[in-house]
């Protein structure tokens, strides 16, 4: 699990994507766009599919991590570790493929709606 920063308009309008990556299969399994906040990655944690929860899942150190994750399943790690290296290529990718989440550019995104439609797209292509 990991969040990518983006923002809306100015920089100031922060927004962050959640995103549950499967390791076997580098699938996108679940994915939520809010803040950066406890409730959001409790969002996350419920859009996940409930065979996953079982699974093993790593993230970084991140506090709302340790506070939604189950303890028994869940593992916070560096990323010298080498447990979130896909999930880190997957925001490499998705940077390089959607300018609007470039950190600096001139291209970006002027409503929610239509950001997270294009990331929708994105991810179901």
């Amino acid at each position: 699990m990991d969040e990518v920063w983006f923002f809306v308009k100015r920089r100031a309008n922060k927004r962050w994507l959640w995103v549950a990556l499967c390791r076997q299969t580098r699938q996108v399994v679940a994915y939520v766009i809010g803040d950066r906040s406890e409730k959001s990655c409790q969002s996350l944690w419920r859009a996940i599919p409930e065979g996953y929860k079982k699974a093993r899942s790593y993230s970084d150190f991140w506090g709302a991590y340790q506070k939604v994750s189950p303890k028994e399943t869940h593992r916070s790690v560096g990323k010298d570790s080498g447990q979130t290296n896909h999930v880190e290529r997957w925001d490499n990718t998705l940077r390089q493929w959607l300018a609007r989440y470039t950190r600096k550019t001139l291209s970006f995104s002027k409503s929610d709606e239509y950001h997270a439609w294009v990331t929708h797209l994105f991810i179901r292509k």
